[in-house]
């Protein structure tokens, strides 16, 4: 790939808005091409402030494109994956892919069946302070336990949150929206999860211990609605080299243009990258059996 991939962007919620269109407009190797949302309105206000076109209808983008940025409810999101792997588009995704099985398996075999590349955007994954933590920790290995906690505020009393009017989010609470944000770190990390057994916490708070390929056990609690003095993040595993914290992150314009740099390198070489749409679908499968239904 010698010239500039053509990257169309689908969404235009204050994600697309304040991550995706940011870094797409800025990336050196990118032409940003143009944008389509389910409100036309919003995509063309995005397309005059990036300097992009709006397309009113979607497959006209797809045909337009290289590769597709995806920044959509994760159930809309994975039919127009399908759809546009199909169109022959590379495919960056974001968590989850989908919140059923069926649906994350959909778009994990359109990108197989076309042959195009993909990458789920798991902030940690492609973060400048944790990306290279996971692959330290999961390279040294000898753990015996993780603990993880993602308290959010998006839903509490005095939060200020962008992301509070989201009905997916709302719907599926803290499992789905910041599980796969925990599960993109221990799976690289201790392996695969063998085991679930989850518990209901106050409001959408739901606990999990897992049990992993690798024999490690691990924790997680999960919320949106904690308080807000109590909001707070961070993964700390246990094992032969004593205890071990994740390093703090940020900077999500910045951790997108890495994942458009991982879907970059893995459409011009064909090495799938590790947090691809098939990665994508095995969290799903746990975040489904951890909610009580696996086959969904």
């Amino acid at each position: 790939m010698t010239k500039a991939i053509r990257i169309g962007l689908l969404g235009t919620g204050p994600w697309a808005t304040r991550t995706h269109a940011p870094a797409l407009a800025a990336h050196p190797d990118v032409d940003f091409g143009g944008v389509w949302g389910r409100r036309p309105d919003a995509a063309a206000g995005i397309a005059a402030e990036f300097g992009t076109r709006a397309y009113e209808d979607v497959d006209a983008l797809f045909a337009a494109s290289d590769a597709v940025a995806l920044a959509l409810p994760p159930d809309v999101q994975a039919p127009l994956a399908a759809r546009a792997a199909a169109a022959g588009c590379h495919l960056l995704l974001d968590k989850p892919v989908a919140t059923s099985v069926a649906g994350a398996r959909e778009v994990a075999l359109a990108a197989e069946k076309a042959g195009v590349a993909s990458v789920v955007f798991c902030t940690l994954r492609f973060a400048a302070a944790t990306a290279p933590w996971i692959e330290e920790q999961a390279a040294a290995g000898g753990w015996y336990l993780a603990r993880a906690h993602w308290l959010g505020a998006l839903f509490s009393p005095g939060s200020a949150g962008a992301y509070a009017a989201s009905p997916w989010r709302r719907e599926k609470g803290a499992l789905w929206d910041v599980g796969p944000h925990v599960l993109s770190v221990l799976l690289p990390v201790l392996g695969d999860v063998t085991e679930v057994v989850a518990a209901a916490g106050p409001d959408d708070t739901r606990q999990l211990a897992l049990r992993h390929a690798g024999g490690a056990a691990a924790s997680a609690v999960l919320s949106l609605s904690a308080p807000v003095a109590a909001a707070s993040a961070g993964i700390t595993l246990h094992g032969d080299r004593g205890q071990v914290d994740m390093p703090r992150w940020g900077d999500a314009v910045g951790s997108f243009a890495a994942a458009v740099d991982a879907l970059l390198e893995a459409a011009r070489t064909g090495v799938p990258h590790g947090c691809d749409a098939w990665f994508g679908l095995r969290m799903t499968e746990i975040l489904a059996e951890a909610e009580g239904r696996p086959g969904a």
